[in-house]
């Protein structure tokens, strides 16, 4: 994966816009698309119901693979949101990373975050930081 991940306007609203709904609890779920652009949000159910940790329940994210691989999309990444601190991977999210080509979008849903939305890969327990480019 190169330091820079691709993603549609149209996701990064829909990321905010879920993440400010829910400014209580973690929001999480896929992302998907083709050709290393990220097009699609799969929304999934904080199983832990936690605002300090998500973990999407196994039937559900069997069916949300199911999908991407009925539409034709890849997995590209994972989201969740940090609502309370810094959008940055937390010891739990840096334990909890199973898929090491998924690019792992962190988000606030807080008005005054200086960067609402930050993008790492995350291999060997070392997360690296990507540039997010809005196409």
């Amino acid at each position: 994966m190169s330091a820079i991940v691709r993603v549609t306007k149209a996701v990064v609203e829909k990321l905010l816009a879920e993440a400010r709904s829910q400014p209580a609890m973690e929001c999480c779920g896929l992302l998907s698309g083709r050709d290393r652009t990220i097009s699609e949000v799969l929304p999934a159910r904080n199983a832990l119901q936690s605002a300090t940790a998500y973990e999407i329940a196994p039937l559900e994210l069997f069916s949300l693979f199911r999908r991407m691989r009925a539409e034709h999309l890849d997995h590209l990444g994972i989201y969740h949101s940090h609502p309370r601190g810094e959008n940055a991977p937390s010891r739990r999210d840096i334990e909890a990373a199973y898929y090491p080509d998924a690019v792992y979008f962190i988000i606030s849903p807080r008005a005054d975050a200086p960067n609402p939305i930050r993008a790492f890969q995350i291999r060997d327990a070392q997360p690296t930081e990507l540039a997010i480019e809005i196409v």
